[in-house]
């Protein structure tokens, strides 16, 4: 067995990891371990809203929308995503939070991966 490939499911794996598929968190030696790029597959209830502000960004993101509607805000726009496929990129610096209207998945995708930074 190639222990340097892994094969999973996006589903238990981000239970197991808040969301997270990739990223410095992993561990070391592991394929899901990356220094460079965070990989989240989230799944979000109806009425699901981030708990507070992303202030003070390290990393630049980009969200797309697998299923449902979703709502990233920014300080001066709030950018609706409702089309499968529908994706925003943001730099460092932007502050930022999130809200589901209607039960959603997205993936997010973040570099690079900034070890102390919570993983929520």
């Amino acid at each position: 067995m190639d222990e340097s490939i892994y094969v999973g499911n996006a589903d238990p794996d981000a239970l197991a990891e808040r969301g997270w598929l990739l990223g410095h968190f992993m561990p070391p030696g592991h394929p899901r371990h990356s220094t460079d790029v965070e990989i989240k597959w989230g799944r979000h209830p109806a009425g699901d809203r981030r708990a507070e502000w992303v202030r003070g960004e390290q990393r630049t993101a980009l969200l797309v929308l697998i299923s449902g509607r979703f709502h990233l805000e920014f300080p001066r726009r709030t950018v609706v995503l409702g089309k499968q496929g529908d994706y925003v990129v943001w730099g460092r610096g932007v502050d930022h939070s999130w809200y589901a209207p209607e039960e959603a998945v997205v993936l997010t995708v973040r570099w690079p991966s900034v070890p102390g930074y919570a993983i929520g």
